[in-house]
This record gives structure tokens, sequence and C-alpha cells, in this order.
């Protein structure tokens, strides 16, 4: 007699994410069980369309490939949602840190107190003109010692927290959240992409020690710094692996699909002996034989073959180029020489064969692939650096970070797009927080 099979664990909630890229548009549905256990239900992509360097150029095509990423997620979900968090990668993405203080007088930290300083916070945001994406409370100061994760009940003069502030351009923004609610979503937050992909690829250990996350994209690539639990430094560098993709295809003078083949199965960022003697073909399997596959490829054979090593080459001039951009981007934030640390590569472009070396020995820092943790259910094809940011992005929208524009009144007419643009969700936020913080 078969023995019964385990009752499934039931969902507490649902939840849905979607990256918008412009390589690709992936959409992840994720749930929470009532024990608190993590599992992605279903997870689907496409080619992404309407989307240039991460800001939204045709909004009817961005529209349907949105929808039909998130339809594909559903299929495989089998279920239905109705709202999603976003990534955002472009927009202007800036990083700041608010330092607020307010006096104690040595006595007994209080519930009270620690509302009326992030309250004092969240007054002291100046965006100038800006959008506010997040504003999140870091860590707690007592008589300036940092490190204060709850300094309810404590004794201080003074009381301060650390506030990581998020902005970004508020058109672009708005034309992203447009796309997904044309899409038949409603827009739960938009979360900056560096702030997804650091949940996925970074330890809390690495985020409190510091540690830079570049996120390769196929036409941005953005560089943070992450150092006492916060998110420091930020520059988004406008290339990417779709840069070395042309810089392959212009040099062979082939079609840019071809190249995009050729750099994912053949290319390398390091090369070796034998490179000089492996000819590669120039058209796919599928593409016929005998049947036109686009240009002859210059410097090829008659058999329209390119000896690797000439592939090699291109790929690594090109990614020198984008590699001396990060490692710039590195030290105006100040992370070079003593100060440096750890450097983690994620995104699509962190999929180059050989990456990890060839950068590590430009920077002359310790480098390591990013990809997201092993959650249950997530598909061996989504455990990729490519798909970190969406896996991310799931991770963040599960713990659902405090944002201190959920205490007190919210300005009337202020952009607020780093939280549920449900009012009732925001108050169900705030009764949260007020639980978990004190």
């Amino acid at each position: 007699m078969a023995s019964k099979a385990a009752p499934k664990a039931r969902l507490a909630k649902i939840f849905a994410a979607v990256n918008v890229g412009s390589f690709r548009i992936s959409a992840m549905i994720m749930g929470e069980t009532e024990t608190g256990e993590l599992l992605v239900l279903g997870s689907g992509h496409r080619a992404s369309q309407g989307i240039k360097r991460g800001y939204v150029t045709d909004m009817k095509a961005a529209t349907y490939a949105i929808r039909d990423a998130v339809e594909r997620a559903e299929k495989n979900a089998g279920t239905s949602v109705q709202s999603v968090w976003i990534a955002c990668a472009g927009a202007g993405l800036k990083s700041n840190v608010s330092k607020v203080e307010i006096e104690i007088g040595g006595r007994r930290i209080e519930e009270e107190d620690v509302e009326h300083l992030l309250i004092e916070a969240r007054d002291m945001i100046q965006p100038d003109g800006r959008t506010v994406l997040h504003a999140q409370p870091a860590h707690y100061t007592l008589d300036g010692a940092h490190g204060v994760a709850n300094p309810r009940g404590l004794h201080a003069e003074r009381l301060g927290v650390d506030v990581h502030v998020m902005l970004a351009d508020g058109a672009p923004v708005r034309n992203l959240m447009e796309a997904v609610q044309s899409a038949h979503l409603e827009v739960e937050a938009v979360v900056a992409a560096p702030l997804a992909s650091g949940y996925a690829c970074l330890s809390e250990e690495e985020r409190e020690l510091g540690v830079a996350l570049v996120e390769i994209g196929s036409d941005v690539t953005n560089v943070s710094v992450f150092a006492a639990g916060m998110l420091l430094g930020l520059r988004a560098i406008p290339m990417g692996s779709g840069d070395i993709t042309d810089a392959v295809a212009s040099a062979f003078g082939i079609r840019r699909f071809q190249a995009e083949r050729l750099k994912c199965v053949s290319g390398s960022a390091i090369a070796s002996p034998s490179d000089h003697r492996e000819m590669i073909p120039v058209h796919g399997p599928n593409e016929g034989a005998g049947e036109p596959s686009g240009p002859h490829a210059r410097g090829a054979d008659d058999k329209n073959r390119i000896a690797r090593a000439e592939l090699i080459s291109v790929i690594t001039q090109a990614q020198s180029q984008l590699t001396g951009a990060i490692g710039k981007a590195l030290k105006e934030m100040g992370f070079s020489g003593t100060r440096a640390g750890q450097v983690v590569l994620t995104g699509g472009g962190a999929e180059l064969a050989g990456l990890a070396e060839f950068t590590q020995s430009a920077l002359a820092m310790p480098v390591r692939i990013g990809r997201a943790p092993a959650l249950k259910g997530l598909p061996e094809a989504h455990a990729t650096p490519g798909f970190a940011g969406l896996a991310g992005l799931c991770l963040y929208a599960a713990e659902d970070p405090v944002d201190i524009r959920a205490f007190g009144s919210r300005r009337a007419g202020g952009a607020d797009f780093g939280g549920s643009l449900n009012p009732a969700f925001a108050i169900t936020r705030l009764f949260r927080a007020m639980r978990e913080y004190f």
C-alpha cells in the first residue's frame, strides 16, 4: 500500500516581481508559507522590447513584453497575480546617507523617542526635485556609537539614526510604472536594482564589512559599494555586455544575434594557447548548412569559420574598456587601495567565461561571481547571475524593509514609489514596523 504524500505547506502570501532589462524581461512569483519558508512558484522571461539603457523607449512594446513575461510565470506557477514589485536599473539612481540625532538627556529610550527620531529623519530628506525610492533606517547610534540594532530600553544622551536614501529621476520611473500598469498590473513598489541584487548576492557580513557589487546588464552596469549595512555609493556606467556583443558584430561584420551566440557559446575573457588552432563556425546549428545565414564573416575561412583566438581578442579589448570604467567608478567612491575589498560580479554580463579571473587581474582585488541563493523551486536555468536581480527582488519583497516615510503623516503631493501605492497596505506596513522594531 502506497504511503500518503506529505501535505503541502499552506501559503500565507504570494508576491511577484518583474525585472525590466534591456536584454530580457523576467518575472518571478514567490510564495511564503505559514512557517516562513520561501518557495519559487513559477518564473518566466522573454526578449526585451521597448527598453534601452534602463529607460522605456516604446511604451506599447514594453507593456506587451512585461505582460508576456508575467503570463509565462503565471502559467508555470499555476496562479495569477494582480500586483508586482519592479526593479529600476536606470533613471539616474543616486544613493545618499542621512544622519539625524535627537537629545535624550541620559534617560531610558522609549518607543516614542524612536518614532520621533524617524519622523525627524523623514522631514530632513531633501530630494531636490527627484523621486525618493527608499528611505530606510540602516542602524541607530547612541552618543555617536554605531551598530545599535534596537535602542529601545537603553540609556543615552543622544539618539541618532543613519538613513539610506535612494533617489531617482521621476519621469523614467513614472514611465516604467505606466508600462507595468498598462499590462493590467498594480505596482507594489519600485526598488532600486542594486538593492535588490544585493539581497541575492551579498551576505549580511559582506554588507557590514564592505563590499562592491557590480551588476553588468546589457546596456547599463551599476557599480555600488556597501558598508556598515548600507549602500553608501552608486555609479551607473552606460556600458554593458551588449556593447561587447556589438564589438564582436562590428569586428567580424556579422549580424548581432550571431555575435551574441559566439560570445556566449565560444567566448571567454581568458585566452588559452589552443585558441589559435580552434576554428568556430559563425552560423549556428539551426541556421541551415546550405541556406544564407547572414554575411560571410570578415577574416573567416571558406566554411565561414573564425579562429577562437580572434574572437577572444575582440572580447577582451571591449571588456577591458568596461573594466576600466568599473575601476574608475570604484576609485571615485573610495573603494581602492587599502580601503578596497571583495568585488562581486553579477547580472547577465557576469556569465562570460573567465570574467572573474580577468576582472581580478585588472582591478587587483578579490573577485567572485554573485548568484541567487538556493531557493526552493528555483529552476536551474534561473539560478544564474543573469537572474540574481530578479530573485533578489523577490527576497526584498519578502522582507519588505521599513521605510521611514511610513511614520507620521505623508507630505501632500509627494511622490512615493518605494512602497505600495495602496494606502491600506502602507498603514498595515506601519503597524507591522511598530511591532517589529519596537
